[in-house]
Formats: C-alpha cells, structure tokens, sequence
C-alpha cells in the first residue's frame, strides 16, 4: 500500500511538471475531423459529433486508421486511448508517428490483444532510417479497456520517451554520434490504427481473432499535439527557442522523478526487451544496448 501510495505522489509531481511546459506551442485543435484524416475504410471510423472522440472498428471485412494532416519534426504527442474490452486476441491497435518513406523513421505503441482475463501487452518499437527490430513489451499496471488512459510520445533532439499516463517506460537516447541510428531528419505523421495481426499478436500467433466476438473497437479522445509543424526546413525545428521547448536541456534526459519511475517499470513490468535477447540477435545486440539510456 506505501509503495502505491509513493508511485501515485510521483505521478502527480511529474503531470504538474509537464503542465508547466506543455501550454506553450499546442498546434492541435482536439477535433479529429480538422486535425486528421481517414486513411482507409471510412465506414469503420466513428467520430462524435464535436470530433472529441474517435472510434475505429475492426471485423473480418477491415480494420481502419487515421493520420493528422500535418507532420512533425520533434515534440510531444499525447493520446487517450481505451482498448478493446473483452476477448482481443489477434487484434493489433497501434498509435504512433511514422515518415512514409522507403528508409522510413517511425516510433510505435502497439497494443496486441489476448484472450478473455490474460493481460493486454503494451509493444514498443523505433524504426531508424528503414531498420527496426527495437521492439520491447510491458504488462500494464492497469485494465487498459476499463477507461481512458494517456500515451505519449516526447521526441527531441536528446531522447524519444514513451510515456504511459506520464510515467516513463521507455527511453531511447541520441548515440548519433557513437554510431546509433536516431530519428532526427525526417517528418512523421501521427497515426492510430486498428487491424488483424493475429499472425504473430497473441502467443506468436497461436491464438487467432475469434470473429464470432466482434466487432473490436478501440477509442480516441483528447489529443494534443506540442510540436514542430513540419514547413520544409530542418533547422527550425532543430533550434533551441522558447517555443521548441522540447529541445531544452531540461528535457535532454529523465529527471530523477522520471528515472526512478522508469526503473519501477523496468522492475515489475518489463517482459521483453531486444536488448536482452542474445538468442535472437546470436550475441550480437544493437550498440545502443550497452550504452546508457540517461
């Protein structure tokens, strides 16, 4: 009960820091009808009638996504998400920011459904000019399909941090100059997408999406996007200015309330992480692995 306790004081010194940061550059207008776009299937997309809230549906004719009309160059995006209740197995929700090109950059949650009473898993993954393979995977320490919770993505010119309702769970440094791969030149959108990955999603594919549970529907609501709107010049969103706040030095690393709720989530929550697998990679992992992550 004490360590909960703590966990939720750290929580709430962390949101009131980020508030004080996160009102300065805010492009989004929280209407998903003027901010993004349908992608594909139309008729399995969903908004409310002030566009506050979307829906995208899935079933054995499609899945669905959007994407925003603008791309960005670093920032931070926020998202409130409520899963698919009930038997999920096989579905893949995805939020995330991608580039669109052949050696495309993209940063990604991907929420892989389970069956009835087994946890959602929370799959993170980076791709850096056309080559991913970084995926790590976390148990929440909540029902993600019982309400609304906020999932974020910081991306500076130092770090991309996932965040799930604020606390950390995943940092990605800039060892550009130690030979890592980092996003850093190319736009990305942001998308949310709904579809069947019941080839690989659940128990590597073992478990199939039963139809007969459908349809699956996972929601959106109160976006924000804090970033740079991409308007072809690099430089501008590479700046060190009061409106890139992004890129100040004190968002260049986790500051110690974020390293030790990182460290928690590490902990008690991690259940894979590429940077572990010798198997997979036959011991040789990615440089980043033995280089520090703040």
């Amino acid at each position: 009960m004490a360590k909960n306790c703590r966990i939720l004081v750290f929580i709430g010194i962390l949101i009131l820091h980020l508030i004080q940061f996160s009102l300065s550059s805010v492009v989004s207008t929280g209407d998903f009808n003027k901010d993004f776009y349908v992608i594909w299937s139309p008729n399995h997309v969903n908004s409310s009638a002030d566009g506050r809230i979307r829906s995208l549906k899935l079933d054995k004719e499609s899945g669905a996504g959007f994407a925003s009309n603008d791309m960005f160059l670093f920032g931070e995006i926020n998202m409130q998400i409520k899963l698919i209740p009930g038997h999920s197995a096989g579905t893949v929700v995805a939020f995330y920011m991608s580039s669109d090109q052949p050696n495309r950059d993209e940063i990604d949650f991907e929420f892989l459904g389970n069956v009835t009473g087994q946890p959602y898993i929370l799959q993170t993954n980076i791709y850096t000019d056309g080559f991913d393979n970084r995926e790590q995977r976390i148990y929440l320490w909540f029902d993600p399909t019982k309400d609304f919770h906020t999932y974020s993505i910081l991306w500076n010119l130092h770090q991309i941090v996932f965040l799930v309702d604020w606390v950390p769970i995943r940092v990605y440094r800039n060892h550009a100059e130690k030979g890592v791969a980092f996003p850093r030149w190319q736009p990305m959108s942001i998308k949310a997408t709904i579809w069947n990955g019941d080839s690989w999603a659940t128990r590597g594919g073992k478990d199939k999406i039963d139809w007969s549970k459908g349809p699956f529907i996972a929601s959106f609501r109160n976006y924000s996007i804090d970033a740079c709107t991409w308007r072809g010049n690099a430089r501008f969103c590479r700046s060190d200015s009061s409106s890139n706040w992004w890129n100040n030095a004190k968002f260049s690393t986790l500051n110690p309330w974020q390293r030790r709720l990182f460290k928690w989530v590490r902990k008690y929550h991690l259940i894979y992480d590429y940077c572990q697998d010798n198997q997979r990679f036959q011991n040789n992992l990615s440089k980043e692995c033995s280089l520090p992550k703040y």
